[in-house]
């Protein structure tokens, strides 16, 4: 379970990093099956140019090795403490999420971000398009991400609170345009840690893969977790960022009595 601190550093930061919550023996059975995967199943037909990443490994997505590491592991319990408990929803699959990388010679750059669920025509969904289907996720490293810049999951930390304003100023109706072109408030933040890590973000949370320029792949699972209300709630969570969230409110609460 998570304290009250750290639910406290959830709602101002966005994100929260657990060390070593998913057992060893579970993540370098993953691993194991993801590189088997990618030797011997490869890429299949898809297009590299559009669907590279989603096109690796796409029969594990949904198969126990994958699944198991975030319903059978206390990543679960850790989203129960801020969602509620009974209120997650157990995942079906996962993506898997490998940051192969850059050629040599090629320097990294500043890492920019992006909101889920937003259209791009190259990503699944048509340009224009927009929906807000999960709640938060869970990105589960699968390997030692020991520095910045070998492809870390990286954040802007409380852009959830500060999207939550903007869109009570200009509506959520503005994601129609793709991401909003605008300023952030702070700067990336490549999240370093160990196999076996878990960083739980929220929705909102404006976010990317960062620069790959070690001599190694980097391996997580990534998991979009929804609230058993999430679609009653829908677009009103761009609102309400803590509709789903009594784990957070509580925490407030406590902090204010």
């Amino acid at each position: 379970m998570l304290t009250r601190k750290q639910k406290l550093e959830f709602y101002e930061n966005g994100y929260l990093k657990i060390p070593g919550a998913v057992p060893k023996l579970m993540v370098d059975q993953a691993r194991r099956a993801i590189n088997h995967s990618v030797g011997n199943v490869g890429m299949h037909d898809a297009d590299p140019e559009k669907f590279r990443q989603k096109a690796l490994c796409r029969e594990l997505t949904n198969t126990p090795v994958i699944t198991d590491l975030f319903n059978k592991t206390p990543v679960l319990g850790l989203l129960e403490s801020l969602l509620g408990e009974g209120n997650v929803k157990p995942v079906g699959n996962g993506q898997i999420a490998m940051r192969f990388p850059q050629p040599l010679g090629v320097e990294p750059g500043v890492p920019s971000g992006h909101l889920d669920g937003l259209g791009s025509g190259t990503n699944g969904m048509a340009k224009g398009v927009y929906r807000r289907g999960f709640t938060a996720f869970a990105v589960i490293y699968l390997a030692d991400v020991p520095e910045p810049n070998c492809g870390n999951f990286t954040v802007r930390p409380g852009t959830h609170r500060f999207f939550e304003d903007y869109f009570k100023k200009e509506g959520h109706e503005v994601l129609g345009n793709g991401m909003p072109k605008i300023d952030l408030p702070t700067e990336p933040v490549q999240i370093t840690g160990n196999a076996g890590d878990v960083v739980v973000a929220h929705h909102l949370l404006v976010h990317c893969g960062g620069p790959n320029v070690s001599p190694d792949i980097r391996y997580a699972a990534i998991f979009r977790l929804r609230h058993v209300d999430c679609e009653t709630n829908g677009y009103n969570a761009y609102t309400d960022i803590w509709r789903e969230w009594p784990g957070i409110r509580e925490a407030l609460e406590e902090e204010k009595s």
